[in-house]
């Protein structure tokens, strides 16, 4: 009975009740060409969702991922308008994100801040100096060869290059989450962080490097967003970070750190994907669809604590009977 009230293990059949349920009644939808643009539309918040999944299980969290998304962006059209190639803005975009990351760490490793209140103030600065770089102009016309990386799918698949990219590293960071000594630390430290320092973990080190990550896979999901879109722009990305948390949270990791596990997330991740596409084939607004995103995280919150809260008054029921 416990296994099948794990949350996770619920939201996975939810997951197959949603799609069984679109397919049946959204025709379309479970065609290959609408589950491909399905697949590319949450490739950008699958990939942060990879990083913010291991922030989270250290009981840590990163609001400015969409800004360094943004700020990405916008980099990536300055460094185009000024004549750089594709090849060498990538390394350096992707290397701001980093420094970005690394700032967020340092706040909160160094001086002891909650990174809800840091990443909620640098959320504001990165998307600013977004607007600094390249103010409210859009840039385009980026090499074909590139965009092409971005929408095409992997050949006799109808799966994009980038969601492939996203099976990659998912399961590089499964097996660090799951099967590694770091990942027991990040557990470790999500459960008890005193605790975890008095065993010899190296608190300050690991989250200092999870913001890092964090926002290097924010820049690099930046340069995707860019290129898939085809336009740069100081704006892109703006709250994609509500839906990254939302996938994390509504697949099983707790807030407060120490539970969850990355295939919870993977089925979330896909969970707010496809209802986000059947909500737009059915004509729904992009205003409800952010009502509906924000109702699922307050669900991923509440949800599973009402269940653990079942599951330990149980054996006190049982007692008293």
């Amino acid at each position: 009975m416990g296994r099948v009230l794990r949350w996770d293990v619920l939201v996975g059949a939810l997951l197959v009740a949603v799609f069984a349920g679109g397919s049946l009644a959204t025709p379309g939808f479970a065609t290959v060409s609408n589950l491909s643009f399905a697949l590319g539309d949450l490739g950008e918040i699958a990939l942060i969702a990879l990083a913010m999944t291991l922030l989270v299980v250290a009981a840590e969290v990163d609001l400015s991922v969409a800004s360094v998304l943004g700020l990405s962006s916008a980099l990536v059209g300055a460094l185009w308008d000024a004549g750089l190639a594709i090849e060498t803005i990538v390394p350096l975009v992707v290397l701001v994100g980093a420094a970005c990351g690394l700032v967020n760490g340092l706040l909160v490793t160094r001086l002891g801040l909650p990174s809800l209140a840091v990443t909620i103030g640098t959320l504001a600065l990165y998307r600013g100096l977004a607007y600094v770089v390249l103010g409210d102009k859009a840039v385009a016309q980026f090499p074909p060869q590139y965009t092409a990386l971005a929408v095409d799918d992997v050949p006799g698949t109808f799966v994009p290059y980038p969601v492939a990219l996203f099976v990659l590293l998912a399961v590089i960071t499964g097996v660090a989450l799951h099967a590694t000594g770091f990942g027991r630390s990040l557990y470790a430290i999500g459960a008890q962080e005193q605790a975890a320092f008095f065993a010899g973990i190296r608190v300050k080190r690991i989250k200092l490097l999870l913001f890092v990550l964090s926002g290097t896979v924010a820049a690099f999901a930046g340069v995707v967003f860019t290129l898939r879109y085809g336009s740069a722009r100081a704006d892109n990305g703006l709250g994609i970070e509500l839906a990254v948390i939302a996938a994390v949270l509504l697949g099983g990791v707790d807030f407060d750190g120490g539970k969850g596990t990355l295939g919870g997330v993977i089925a979330g991740v896909l969970l707010i994907g496809l209802l986000r596409n059947l909500l737009m084939l059915n004509d729904v607004s992009t205003e409800i669809q952010s009502v509906v995103t924000g109702l699922l995280l307050i669900v991923s919150v509440l949800t599973p604590r009402l269940l653990a809260l079942v599951r330990s008054r149980r054996p006190v029921l049982k007692g008293s009977s």
